[in-house]
């Protein structure tokens, strides 16, 4: 190799550009391969004739059929609660009891008084008697000349007076027993009894605990009955006119999601859920506000499911489906498959032909259950639709 000094440097400059134009080739066919695009590969669904029930869906709220704010009408300290959480009580029971004094005086100061006024007319009953004798005396004495007119008219008015005081007193007396109506009844109000049958579902205030019942009635405790509940449902504005009474609903709740309850329609409200909410400058600009922004509508549906056991429980989250008809053995398709919709009642769908091609297809719909949608023209059964799509690997690219 040292006798060639030329030859080698030759071989060795070869080599290294053989070196270069393979590693430009293999870059160029990297990036060639990088730079083609996977094959989609499309997920199809047939075609196919099934049953549609169609619904509605919405999320609604478990109330008691019948929930009773239970207040007192009396000022005072809560004497007695006979109930705890959870209780239940049949109607007339003896929940609670307010101390008593303050109204028990009130009514023995109000029957002392109608003694006074009984009294006082009896009294004036009496002198009532005495001038009516001494006028009839002065008419006996007036026809024989015996007194005079003055005398007569004198005791003719002392008469009219005491007449008037004895109806005085009665209007006092009807005034008084009006009193002790009212203080009676105050009295009656310290024991706290049950307006319905049904749970006691909250205690607001304890034993030792003034209630003062001034401008509103302080609720002592609150009870319902929960042997039948009422689903409280909104539906939206989208939904509402498909919505009527009579048809079937049916709900289930978070902790038993694969258990049906079920019920009728009672009520649809005409009017939206807001305008049943209290109303004040503070709480309609902010519902202004609100559906100005979000622009949603909803009204409250009613329906009724009976509940012996007391499983369901008030305050829970329904998951409602109100069934509006059912379409038999009708062409349908998964509601995935619609694309563009493009007015009455018509929506692109991509079909598969048979040759392997996407093509697109306009369709006209009818029944939508939210998973299948029922095809009036367009489709033929066992075509092949597009629900998805989804990119083929390569070569574990």
């Amino acid at each position: 190799m040292r006798a060639f000094p030329g030859l080698f440097d030759l071989h060795s400059r070869r080599v290294r550009v053989a070196l270069l134009v393979v590693g430009a080739i293999a870059a160029l066919l990297l990036v060639r391969w990088l730079a083609t695009p996977a094959p989609v590969e499309y997920l199809t669904e047939k075609a196919r004739r099934l049953d549609l029930e169609t619904t509605v869906l919405a999320t609604g709220t478990l109330q008691a059929i019948d929930q009773v704010d239970v207040g007192t009408r009396v000022t005072g300290q809560l004497k007695t609660l006979n109930v705890k959480l959870g209780d239940h009580v049949h109607a007339g029971d003896l929940l609670a009891i307010i101390d008593p004094r303050l109204p028990e005086n009130d009514l023995r100061v109000e029957q002392a008084n109608l003694a006074r006024l009984e009294a006082d007319r009896r009294a004036a009953v009496a002198r009532q008697k005495k001038k009516k004798l001494e006028f009839d005396r002065q008419k006996e004495m007036m026809r024989g000349d015996a007194t005079t007119k003055r005398e007569l008219q004198s005791a003719e008015q002392d008469l009219l007076v005491e007449e008037a005081t004895i109806a005085s007193i009665d209007a006092q007396i009807a005034q008084a027993h009006a009193k002790i109506e009212n203080a009676a009844t105050n009295l009656a109000y310290t024991k706290i009894v049950a307006p319905i049958d049904g749970d006691v579902i909250a205690i607001l205030v304890r034993v030792g605990q003034t209630v003062v019942a001034t401008q509103i009635v302080p609720v002592i405790l609150k009870l319902a009955n929960l042997d039948t509940m009422t689903v409280k449902t909104q539906i939206s504005e989208g939904d509402v006119t498909h919505v009527r009474v009579g048809q079937a609903a049916s709900f289930t709740i978070l902790s038993e999601p694969d258990r049906k309850f079920v019920g009728v329609l009672r009520a649809v409200e005409p009017a939206p859920q807001s305008l049943s909410e209290p109303s004040s400058p503070l709480a309609n600009a902010s519902a202004s506000s609100a559906a100005s922004a979000s622009n949603a509508v909803f009204y409250n549906a009613l329906f009724e499911v009976p509940n012996p056991s007391h499983f369901l429980r008030i305050g829970m989250t329904a998951q409602v489906s109100i069934r509006l008809g059912d379409a038999r053995k009708v062409l349908a398709i998964p509601v995935a498959a619609l694309g563009e919709r493009i007015g009455d009642g018509r929506f692109i769908v991509r079909v598969a032909a048979s040759s392997g091609r996407i093509e697109a297809r306009r369709v006209r719909t009818g029944a939508n259950n939210h998973f299948q949608v029922e095809v009036l023209d367009g489709l033929s059964e066992g075509e092949s639709v597009v629900v998805g799509e989804q990119v083929a690997t390569q070569g574990g690219r």
